[in-house]
């Protein structure tokens, strides 16, 4: 009979977080953690960058070494699938048994989007980027010269464009909004990335529309809207991701655009806890979900806290980066609302934009600008503004924020 103690649906770095905290704050309980890729919990945001470019191997990629389970004493079921949430008994089924739970944490992710069968997304050759398998399975394709055509200019489509352009690919990149990285952020950092991207030798196509994947067993191109086919050897799909809900739902937990929280991380049913990219939060009034290690990380620790009785309520403070080609973006805040961008411009690669909702410093993009980002980071989570003026002269000092917000 499996002891009733914590279990974790997950394993990635939010079921990674919460499980070391546990243990950190000297929860004595069985941990149980389940996950479906065979691997030990790892790092997420290098599979897209220097993972695909083969410049960290596997053992790197890992959070922590095998030896860190055992020692303490952390169940991993890395092949075990779970197939049902029994609230009411507090037992889950899995793919070699049941087991009992005091407390359930999910933190089962999110599946990326592609197009459906019918319009051509199960032929060879098309692909998403998730996990360590999808990158094992699509390295052999980026051989220099060959034709690839990504589908989406959101950061996952733009760094896969700048890793095989570095290694020699010809790319064609779709997105079908007016501008890349449109959900995202504002006018004036998708007029930066698309400049570059261009600059690398990258066909960027904004305002295009795709009919479907053309092949009969492998791809051979892209039909877009017009009618007209662009070659393809093989297409990268980055047009987002969708949280994984599936057992939340089939449980009677409460769902929007992800598994839904209260602020203390708990879900609608008692002892079920979620945490990271499945999970919807509460912030300005409404459930959001956020898709970041950061977010992944203290908000699965908060559950690990408050399942030891903390009481404590997430206090969101996202942040986020991307690497494209040389260029290293830097995001601190959320965005959302914002109604004016201010620009501080020092070198032609080294740009922040400062979101300002009223007067509220809310959000910025630092492009190679590693001052801007910690200062806007320390400014946001304190709730400090920043006067648009010295943010504006790019000969200012950023310290002087401090001095008048």
């Amino acid at each position: 009979m499996n002891e009733a103690g914590v279990v974790i649906v997950g394993a990635g770095q939010a079921g990674f977080s919460a499980a070391s905290k546990l243990r950190s704050l000297g929860y004595q309980g069985s941990i149980t953690m389940f996950g479906n890729e065979g691997q030990y919990p790892y790092q997420r945001p290098p599979l897209s960058k220097s993972y695909l470019l083969n410049e960290m191997p596997l053992e790197r990629l890992y959070l922590r070494p095998a030896s860190f389970y055992e020692e303490q004493s952390i169940s991993m079921r890395m092949d075990v699938e779970v197939t049902k949430i029994l609230p009411e008994t507090q037992h889950v089924l899995t793919t070699s048994g049941e087991y009992p739970y005091t407390n359930l944490i999910l933190a089962t992710g999110a599946t990326p989007r592609r197009l459906p069968r019918s319009l051509g997304g199960h032929l060879e050759g098309t692909y998403t980027i998730r996990n360590i398998g999808d990158i094992d399975t699509i390295s052999p394709e980026f051989v220099a010269g060959r034709k690839l055509v990504i589908v989406g200019g959101g950061y996952i489509g733009l760094e896969v464009a700048a890793v095989a352009r570095s290694l020699g690919l010809d790319v064609t990149l779709i997105e079908a909004e007016d501008r890349i990285l449109k959900r995202v952020a504002a006018q004036e950092t998708s007029a930066f990335f698309s400049s570059y991207h261009r600059s690398k030798g990258v066909d960027l196509r904004e305002n295009t529309k795709i009919k479907g994947v053309v092949g009969k067993d492998r791809v051979s191109g892209i039909q877009l809207s017009d009618g007209s086919i662009l070659a393809a050897d093989f297409v990268v799909f980055g047009v987002g991701v969708s949280a994984n809900t599936e057992l939340a739902e089939a449980a009677g937990l409460k769902t929007d655009t992800g598994v839904a929280t209260d602020a203390y991380g708990r879900c609608s049913k008692a002892n079920i806890w979620a945490a990271g990219d499945c999970a919807s939060l509460p912030f300005d009034g409404e459930q959001i979900r956020i898709e970041s290690v950061g977010n992944a990380i203290d908000q699965a620790e908060l559950v690990a806290q408050n399942i030891m009785g903390a009481g404590l309520e997430y206090n969101v403070k996202p942040w986020f980066w991307s690497d494209q080609y040389d260029v290293k973006l830097q995001i601190c805040g959320l965005n959302t609302g914002f109604d004016r961008v201010e620009s501080r411009i020092t070198s032609e690669t080294s740009q922040s934009f400062w979101y300002y909702r009223a007067e509220q410093l809310i959000a910025v993009d630092a492009i190679n600008d590693p001052r801007a980002y910690m200062t806007a980071k320390r400014l946001i989570e304190s709730g400090k503004s920043a006067d648009p003026k010295i943010v504006c002269d790019p000969a200012s000092n950023l310290k002087e924020l401090f001095a008048v917000s």
